[in-house]
């Protein structure tokens, strides 16, 4: 007997979403893991790309919801979220750590013969090992060449301050599946 899925809401709010989609699993044309490690954003949020409104480069992060939103970090990296909320909104869940499940020759073929702790942990490792890039902005998480499944399970979520940020750094919307290897950072020990 299989356990039943635990339905994800695209529609809630970010730290929601950002919590749920702890312990499910993303694939992009077969490729990916079990999600780790995530961190919400949402159009209050002074750290939130949507925070001073739409421009043409975060307009996706608009909606609709259970879209991708990518975008380049620093001019270098690529950067996977998730659109939540209601259309018009401006929230998102960046997906920072996933833990390597499938696909691993061809994550390794597009990140180096990384160990396989680090192949995933970390927003750009993540969407370079998905072969995650612009083509991927505004696509639909729900038909291919994404694949979610969601937690067949509660998983045990540790929480703290985002990282990378320099604004509402305090903010607790970091969130990690406990006890995982494969996060980008540790979390603090509170």
């Amino acid at each position: 007997m299989s356990a039943k899925a635990i339905p994800i809401d695209f529609h809630a709010a970010s730290e929601r979403v950002a919590r749920a989609l702890i312990g499910a699993i993303v694939t992009v044309d077969g490729v990916g893991g079990r999600i780790v490690e995530t961190e919400a954003y949402d159009r209050e949020d002074p750290a939130s790309h949507s925070y001073s409104g739409p421009t043409p480069r975060n307009a996706a992060m608009f909606g609709p919801p259970a879209h991708a939103y990518v975008y380049r970090s620093y001019g270098i990296h690529w950067c996977l979220n998730f659109v939540c909320r209601e259309a018009g909104h401006g929230a998102g869940v960046l997906i920072r750590a996933i833990e390597p499940l499938t696909g691993i020759d061809a994550m390794r073929q597009r990140r180096g013969l990384e160990p396989l702790k680090l192949l995933c942990s970390g927003p750009g490792r993540v969407a370079q090992a998905l072969d995650v890039t612009h083509k991927n902005n505004r696509m639909s998480l729900l038909e291919a060449p994404f694949h979610i499944k969601p937690p067949e399970q509660a998983f045990d979520i540790v929480c703290g301050p985002r990282i990378g940020i320099t604004k509402a750094m305090d903010v607790p919307w970091r969130f990690g599946l406990a006890g995982s290897k494969f996060f980008s950072k540790p979390f603090s020990k509170a």
